[in-house]
């Protein structure tokens, strides 16, 4: 039922804000401008390189005109030929020369010059730029690349006349014109054509996502098994499959973790609970004497001491995951605790047949450390060992320093622990013996809060152990607690 609104608030939603519509227009923009750039500077390319041959035309004919004017001024024949008759010969990309004396009279011209170009307004736009080529229109609107210069006649240079060209640039305008036509032609192709494409990619590349959502929207509570196929996925989508598949397996883990412990914690508060109702009814069943009573309420009683001692270590596992829990740190002798604790237990040992020793090194090991909460796990794990070590073992509490940081090992000479079990033996309820009777241990709790109790110094639990040769148990923690 929960995918259904998401669904429905994907459909609601405007197609700008989906990445697909983002990603397509990111590419249509970035596709059209390139194409705009390239074309715009293909064509600054190509109208350079026209200009730059006609002006090389334009000059190649001055310096011819004005080497002829310099060395053979009485050639006319040769002039005629060069100004009069070579444009005459060229059908395309024809040009005109005028060339004019010193006061302004024409001395030879191009036939038609007059037709195409007004004459004076060629000589006033060139009178100011004297070999500067520009561009004029023609009387027609044909446009024409001009240019004029002076130039000395005959050896002596005893006079100088101008010389103005004129060239038809009608056929580059044309082609700059088809150009610009193609271009925008092809830009208004490929406006459209770019989005379709875009939308095609940015489909296919947000398809992981969108599965990488579907199998989030099937994730449930009781659905935690699915997971990402990363096969064929971009590496940056694949690691990110492969965080969230990961993220899955913890959840998973988490909620079996979560469902094992409500099932362990009925389990234990309903036996106490089931104990004392069942002694009562039976005591209530007949009349009994004082003393059938008295052994009912103590039997009662010792459910309900197990009963609190139960919800003792549950709520103290709850206080010490909770991001404001405090530690009371203080100056700590721990040889000294080490031997308050061996003195607490030593007459359960004796009962039991147990050696309970302390070996504290030469000298002191002192700390900054919450007292009561590493007496707590200290006295958990000496506990543990003499239920699990037999008559005429040997329990040993050790501790050490190592550079900045304590050591506290406890170890026995008892049962040992599987291997197979080690690893959960820090878990909330575990057992290694899975039977749940009185006599199996203790809750199940007490490892599980030394761990806590570690975590809450900055410190860890490890523990080694072989079947049928002991436990050791260290605690590692700053010398300086911290959480």
């Amino acid at each position: 039922m929960s995918s259904k609104p998401n669904n429905s608030s994907q459909a609601s939603r405007p197609l700008r804000s989906t990445l697909a519509f983002r990603l397509t227009a990111a590419y249509s923009v970035a596709g059209l401008l390139l194409v705009l750039l390239g074309a715009a500077s293909l064509y600054i390319v190509l109208r350079t390189e026209l200009d730059k041959s006609t002006d090389l035309f334009l000059a190649d004919k001055l310096h011819v005109l004005r080497t002829m004017l310099a060395e053979r001024p009485d050639d006319e024949d040769a002039l005629r030929e060069e100004i009069e008759l070579e444009s005459a010969a060229r059908r395309y990309q024809q040009f005109y020369i005028r060339l004019v004396d010193e006061h302004g009279t024409s001395i030879m011209t191009t036939p038609g010059m007059a037709e195409q170009l007004d004459i004076g307004q060629l000589a006033n736009q060139t009178r100011g730029n004297p070999e500067r080529t520009i561009t004029m229109a023609g009387n027609h609107g044909r446009p024409f690349r001009v240019t004029s210069a002076v130039a000395l006649v005959g050896p002596s240079t005893t006079h100088s006349d101008t010389i103005q060209i004129a060239i038809d640039i009608s056929q580059e305008e044309a082609l700059l014109a088809r150009y610009r036509f193609w271009f925008w032609a092809t830009f208004l192709a490929t406006s459209i054509v770019f989005p379709l494409v875009g939308y095609v990619i940015a489909r296919h590349a947000i398809r992981p996502v969108e599965e990488i959502a579907a199998t989030a929207r099937r994730i449930t509570s009781t659905n935690l098994r699915e997971r990402i196929a990363a096969e064929g996925y971009p590496s940056e989508l694949a690691s990110l499959a492969g965080t969230f598949n990961e993220m899955l397996d913890r959840l998973e883990e988490s909620f079996g973790r979560i469902s094992r412990f409500s099932a362990d914690i009925a389990h234990d508060l309903r036996t106490p609970v089931n104990n004392i109702r069942g002694e009562a009814e039976v005591a209530l069943g007949r009349a009994r004497t004082v003393n059938e009573y008295r052994d009912v309420l103590e039997s009662s009683l010792e459910e309900a001491v197990r009963l609190s001692d139960l919800i003792g270590d549950l709520l103290f596992l709850a206080r010490a995951e909770s991001p404001i829990a405090d530690l009371q740190p203080q100056k700590v002798n721990v040889s000294e605790l080490l031997v308050t604790v061996r003195e607490y237990f030593d007459a359960t040992a004796s009962t039991a047949g147990v050696s309970l020793v302390t070996s504290n090194g030469n000298d002191p090991v002192i700390a900054q450390l919450d007292r009561s909460l590493i007496l707590r796990a200290v006295s958990n794990l000496v506990s543990n060992a003499i239920a699990h070590t037999p008559a005429g073992g040997t329990v040993q509490l050790v501790t050490a320093t190592e550079g900045a940081r304590i050591q506290i090992e406890v170890s026995d000479t008892g049962s040992g622990i599987p291997a197979e079990a080690l690893p959960k033996v820090f878990d909330r309820f575990f057992r290694v013996d899975p039977s749940r009777t009185k006599s199996s241990g203790g809750t199940g709790l007490g490892l599980a809060i030394v761990q806590s109790i570690m975590a809450l110094h900055g410190g860890s639990a490890e523990i080694a152990s072989q079947l049928g040769s002991g436990t050791r148990v260290r605690l590692l923690m700053p010398a300086h607690s911290a959480r």
